[in-house]
């Protein structure tokens, strides 16, 4: 892990930065859905939402005020090296590569049908939300399955210049 601070002082400023950073980010996922049991109209459970969400934006800002220069890399370095431990591998086998195009396109391609295709899918019609959020988590869980260098051809996708170079072992359809 790579901090380009040494840790500040675990003075009372640094305790309540980290509690308010930790506040911005747990908040709106336990509020939003207690305002959403609640039983309101949907223009007031949409108001109140995003009025946590802001309000979460704002506690990060002042987190950051809160923990200062020096605080706020020493969080941002620790928060990032613990993701970066978990983070996809660099390169990954055959298999697995393979598992994690399937988990990648299954997604894409229901996404693309379902709205031609809704009544031969079972279960779809008045499901269609928790069809598109499994679609988004299989999608965010192929991009950790398929590894850093999937990663490095999406971004390849958004550079202009950018060619494919294929190894020499690579096979030909």
């Amino acid at each position: 892990m790579e901090t380009t601070s040494a840790p500040p002082a675990a003075g009372w400023r640094f305790k309540l930065g980290v509690a308010l950073f930790a506040l911005s980010m747990v908040g709106p996922f336990v509020l939003i859905p207690l305002v959403a049991a609640l039983g309101l109209s949907a223009a007031m459970t949409a108001t109140m939402s995003g009025g946590i969400l802001g309000g979460a934006e704002v506690l990060l800002i002042i987190a950051a005020a809160v923990l200062g220069k020096s605080g706020f890399a020493y969080l941002k370095g620790r928060v990032f090296g613990i993701l970066k431990r978990y983070g996809p591998p660099a390169e990954v086998g055959r298999t697995r590569y393979h598992v994690g195009l399937v988990l990648f396109a299954l997604p894409v391609l229901l996404g693309w049908l379902a709205p031609y295709t809704s009544g031969l899918i079972p279960g779809y019609e008045g499901n269609e939300s928790t069809f598109a959020i499994v679609g988004d988590l299989l999608v965010l869980i192929s991009l950790f399955v398929l590894g850093g260098d999937f990663w490095d051809k999406l971004r390849a996708l958004l550079v202009h210049g950018a060619k494919a170079v294929f190894p020499e072992s690579a096979e030909r359809p």
